[in-house]
């Protein structure tokens, strides 16, 4: 029984498949399933390649299914670390491995008031402060989410580096090009964002309650 010619159909009944998912890639408009048609296309195409003995189909393709495992392996982990994120402290460490890092100096003012507002920044380390408030930063404490979500995108306090320390820094761009790859991490990332806007509400009343306190009470005759 001659295999060659049962080997070269096989082959091309493999690439069809292998052409009909990179197609159906092109109609694709989120990150996830994008990628895992990608890692089947990419599988199949090894498999077709392997009679042929096609070695370099074989490596292109190998190559290609370890960036497409990385890359699904990494959204998914994203919309896991922000899914947790709302249900436990609000932390916004999940967007580390998309930040570029930054050193500042005493006295340094990152950004001023109603200035345009571009990014968001999580303090690494060192300290901060909101200088029209007062409020000092703490280390992890995330600056800017909000101006994301703000009509005009601009910045409702100046931000001035109290001590010197380390931030990390995310465009709204590449937060929106997140969204736009996976909306499931978009519907968390805005759950998000409102639960953090909630607790800042409380946090300003208590603070106003706090002030409001002492001129409450009677002064003594």
């Amino acid at each position: 029984m001659d295999t060659s010619h049962l080997a070269q159909h096989a082959g091309t009944a493999g690439v069809l498949f292998a052409t009909i998912f990179v197609v159906a890639t092109t109609t694709m408009k989120t990150m996830i399933p994008l990628r895992i048609f990608g890692i089947l296309a990419n599988v199949i195409l090894i498999i077709t390649a392997i009679p042929a003995r096609n070695y370099l189909v074989m490596v292109v393709q190998l190559i290609m299914l370890l960036v497409n495992s990385y890359r699904l392996h990494q959204m998914l982990q994203l919309v896991r670390d922000v899914k947790k994120s709302v249900n436990s402290d609000l932390s916004m460490e999940w967007l580390k491995p998309f930040m570029t890092e930054r050193q500042c100096q005493a006295g340094e003012i990152l950004f001023y008031k109603d200035e345009k507002a571009e990014d968001m920044l999580y303090i690494v380390s060192g300290k901060f402060k909101l200088v029209e408030s007062g409020i000092v930063l703490p280390v992890g404490a995330i600056v800017g989410e909000l101006g994301m979500l703000s009509p005009s995108n601009m910045r409702t306090q100046t931000l001035e580096c109290v001590e010197s320390g380390l931030i990390l820094s995310v465009s709204y761009t590449k937060v929106e090009e997140l969204y736009v790859q996976n909306p499931a991490f978009g519907f968390y990332f805005l759950r998000l964002s409102s639960a953090r806007l909630f607790q800042n509400i409380e946090t300003l009343e208590r603070r106003l309650a706090q002030q409001s306190a002492p001129a409450a009470e009677p002064k003594p005759a």
